[in-house]
């Protein structure tokens, strides 16, 4: 048998063990969530070893409810005698908790029942030598291209994670998931000063890598493209945002339409279900049994049986996303989004990457951002910006030093197209988003 599998049923025997003994307690519901967790982490910097790192991480936690008194403890040993300290915790933690009237498990009706296969444990038979051996290929392709001077290392991951979910309505959910990644970061130099940039890729399964060596030239290409980066007078001009970067912009609607923001009204899409907050031409989908995708899942965090199904249709928001608690605080039915959104496909478009540049003319590419300038109450954004002035559909010069600054209500409103460059290493399914205008301020 597949130690993962026996592995997987040794947890779920531990959890509904607990699962008794919480009930013995006195705990009227209870739910545990396990994991293990194994990687292996190599890193080089020109052409040495740095690091090796076998990594085998455990959680195990349980939230017990008497009556409506929560009470949670986690511990990241599987001992028995750790196991039973921490019920014993979590019970007594409980005892003395204020009764919330939200608390407690998901409805039992609404448990996952179906488990389709989702294609997402590719376990990597990779050992320390061939990781280190492709961490150098990587870093010296990079480091092979003219003008690039430096390197801040490039590394090799391989995981493997392994969750089970028990709750005393009688369910039991197993899910394993595997993920690798390679990467590198590396620096280049002129008059004008030192850039660096980085480029990565992130899999469930290691065939679904391109050649390792593209990762080194695609870092490089990146960071000479910015030599010579100059910074822009204050302007207000359109913004086309990378793929890369442009899911952030969907990260921000995603945590205005959650629960938790909602019902402490700090949101700036309070009362926005059945309303245009997007243009017409886009649609969000939610789909959790994307084969191999980054979020895909049976279950949410609680049990409950995740569907596929629209989030904004036609620019209108159709629901929000919420786990059981934020939905009773809100009078509302859980969407199966404990934990988050399994995999979202931006729809609107269908222009490449060159067609999504002569559609922006002549205004600001963004391919990096940095602060956190994000106002998740009012809307409010301003962040530091780096990338390309392009003219007439064309890239003239890098920039850098900059900030662009927005309400995001505005920036959904005004988005003009959405590209078909969609980023396959992320859960959030996007390709690059065209603004119709924002503020662009220089240093």
């Amino acid at each position: 048998m597949d130690a993962s599998l026996a592995e997987l049923d040794r947890l779920a025997e531990v959890a509904e063990d607990v699962l008794r003994r919480c009930k013995a307690a006195g705990a009227d519901e209870a739910e545990v969530a396990a994991s293990v967790d194994v990687g292996l982490n190599v890193s080089v910097r020109l052409g040495e070893t740095e690091t090796i790192e076998h990594t085998r991480d455990r959680s195990f936690g349980v939230t017990v409810y008497f009556g409506k008194r929560k009470g949670s403890a986690s511990t990241a040993d599987l001992n028995p005698d750790s196991i039973t300290k921490t019920v014993e915790q979590a019970c007594a933690i409980a005892r003395y908790t204020e009764a919330d009237a939200a608390a407690g498990l998901a409805d039992a009706a609404r448990m996952a029942t179906q488990f389709p296969e989702l294609d997402v444990w590719h376990p990597w038979d990779i050992d320390v030598e061939r990781a280190i051996a492709l961490g150098l290929e990587i870093e010296d392709a990079g480091r092979a291209v003219d003008g690039i001077t430096n390197s801040e290392g490039a590394s090799v991951q391989a995981g493997q994670a392994l969750a089970v979910y028990a709750n005393s309505h009688g369910f039991t959910g197993r899910e394993r998931g595997t993920r690798h990644m390679l990467s590198v970061s590396l620096l280049a130099g002129d008059e004008a000063g030192m850039q660096s940039d980085y480029w990565y890729d992130s899999v469930r399964a290691a065939d679904d890598f391109g050649p390792a060596a593209e990762i080194g030239r695609k870092a490089a290409e990146r960071v000479l493209s910015r030599l010579g980066a100059q910074t822009l007078t204050t302007r207000q001009c359109p913004v086309l945002f990378a793929p890369e970067v442009a899911r952030g912009l969907i990260g921000h609607l995603l945590n205005a339409v959650s629960g938790g923001a909602l019902y402490r009204k700090a949101s700036f899409l309070l009362d926005a279900c059945g309303k245009q907050i997007l243009p017409a031409f886009v649609d969000l989908i939610e789909d959790p049994y994307l084969p191999r995708g980054h979020a895909s899942a049976a279950f949410d965090a609680e049990g409950v049986q995740t569907q596929r199904s629209a989030l904004v249709e036609a620019g209108v928001l159709q629901r929000y996303l919420l786990s059981s608690y934020s939905a009773r605080k809100l009078g509302l039915a859980s969407t199966g989004n404990a934990g988050g959104v399994h995999n979202l496909l931006v729809r609107g478009g269908g222009d490449d990457f060159a067609a999504m540049l002569r559609r922006l003319g002549t205004g600001l590419l963004v391919t990096q951002l940095m602060g956190q300038g994000v106002n998740g109450v009012t809307g409010d954004y301003s962040r530091g910006a780096v990338g390309f002035w392009v003219e007439n559909g064309v890239i003239a010069y890098p920039v850098e030093e900059i900030t662009i600054a927005a309400n995001l209500r505005d920036v959904y409103a005004n988005i003009v197209a959405i590209g078909s460059d969609v980023d396959p290493r992320s859960h959030l399914l996007c390709g690059s988003i065209l603004v119709e205008r924002m503020t662009v301020a220089g240093a």
